[in-house]
């Protein structure tokens, strides 16, 4: 691969990052995570999750959070890159959203998970699928419903290359990455395949506070808008640097072969991805809605999350027949 095309894709893995994280997890958060299971024990903690650990196919351990009933509707939430299952709080919050068994966990590289130093632990798209498998076998999902936001959508659509779809109940790409193409990105996305991924220090950390406002139309809080970079700069930088070499770059065509149904939520005021990266999926998949949020950029659910909790509960209810 050229330098050139490896620097694009080192910008398109970084516009699927920054957002959101909302609360601090206090240490009491991580207690009692027992390998391959949940075990409640928060004890000091405002969520009532259940943490878990799970090592993936490679010996990585992947930490996460289940909420809900075992027997309820299940959501599995893929986060963006260099962010964390926190990205999710305001869902897990969610009266419309209680009633389903929700899990989150940090991506490879990300958050409490394991950060492998090797490249190839970032570059091959089947493992970001095998990740997503361990953690549906560790939490005992029969039929969740992917929701894959940023580059959550290129995770959710390498699990479904390399797993298939028979065991999905539906998939919600959120401002997803779902093709590494140029021309789906904003001239502003391209300004940032430099600067996010600079080997220069303080190039890259300046780049990485202004790229993390671009996620936004509604600011969040400057509170907020720290605990976030504080989870950013939690990731492995071999992130990065090993995703610029995958080969995995269309998973458009996976999309289109999935059976059941797609809700793709997007934001109007993205300044990174643009629409068409979601209606190229709508056009492609015949049991695909595409709903777009006015008043929303790069991170509708964190900008508009009664609405998208909303709309999430009624595609969860259809794609289980309800």
């Amino acid at each position: 691969m050229d330098l050139s095309r490896r620097g694009f894709l080192a910008g398109t893995a970084g516009l699927a990052a920054f957002a959101v994280q909302t609360k601090a997890v206090s240490a009491a958060t991580q207690a009692g995570v027992v390998e391959g299971g949940v075990q409640n024990n928060r004890e000091n903690a405002k969520a009532t999750g259940e943490p878990f650990t799970v090592r993936a196919a490679d010996g990585t351990m992947l930490a996460g959070e289940a909420f809900g009933e075992a027997e309820a509707p299940e959501i599995l939430f893929i986060h963006g890159l260099r962010q964390s299952r926190l990205s999710w709080e305001k869902q897990f919050a969610d009266p419309a959203l209680a009633g389903f068994r929700m899990v989150g966990f940090d991506l490879r590289g990300h958050g409490d998970s394991d950060k492998p130093t090797l490249l190839d632990a970032y570059s091959d798209a089947d493992r970001w699928a095998d990740d997503v498998a361990a953690v549906i076998d560790a939490t005992r999902l029969r039929n969740p419903v992917l929701v894959g936001w940023s580059l959550g959508g290129y995770v959710a659509g390498a699990y479904l290359r390399r797993h298939g779809g028979s065991g999905i109940a539906g998939v919600n790409l959120v401002d997803a990455v779902t093709k590494l193409s140029p021309d789906l990105l904003t001239e502003e996305a391209g300004a940032f395949t430099r600067t996010t991924t600079s080997h220069d220090l303080a190039e890259r950390t300046a780049a990485t506070a202004d790229f993390l406002a671009a996620c936004f139309h509604q600011l969040p809080a400057p509170s907020e808008m720290q605990r976030m970079l504080v989870v950013n700069g939690m990731t492995s930088r071999a992130v990065n640097e090993g995703f610029v070499r995958t080969a995995t770059i269309d998973l458009e065509p996976v999309f289109a072969a999935y059976a059941g149904p797609i809700l793709l939520t997007h934001g109007v005021h993205d300044r990174l991805v643009r629409v068409a990266m979601s209606e190229r999926i709508k056009a492609i998949h015949k049991n695909s809605r595409l709903s777009l949020y006015d008043n929303s950029g790069h991170s509708p659910f964190y900008e508009e999350p009664a609405r998208y909790g909303q709309e999430l509960a009624a595609f969860v209810k259809a794609a289980n027949g309800d």
